[in-house]
């Protein structure tokens, strides 16, 4: 028997979230950017790309909506930097859908097993 884990509205709607800010690969080359290098400023954050500083702006406001990067003012900079808590929820709900085919692929082959031996 299957069990699956009910999600609540708001916890879908920000993986939702969260999966949408990540699905574009300029979010997610700023995301492994940051995991790699650390805090970083916006202007140094344009700089590995091929864009205007303000539309680089405009994928880190979408990271930052979905909670995957924060902004932290040092002086006058804005440094940005990556949040675990959103990658880990990503983490959890695949672990999830992981546990859910595996327990399928567990029944199937128990019924393949019963059906050889008959």
């Amino acid at each position: 028997m299957l069990f699956i884990r009910m999600v609540e509205q708001e916890s879908h709607d920000k993986l939702t979230d969260i999966l949408k800010a990540a699905s574009d690969p300029t979010r997610r080359a700023v995301l492994t950017l940051l995991a790699q290098h650390g805090p970083q400023c916006v202007t140094n954050i344009a700089g590995h790309f091929e864009m205007s500083l303000n539309s680089v702006s405009k994928h880190i406001k979408v990271l930052e909506k979905a909670g995957l990067v924060a902004r932290r003012t040092e002086w006058r900079e804005h440094l940005i930097e990556v949040q675990m808590a959103p990658l880990e929820e990503i983490d959890r709900w695949f672990a999830d859908l992981r546990s859910i085919w595996a327990q399928r692929l567990e029944a199937l082959d128990h019924l393949l097993t019963q059906e050889t031996a008959k």
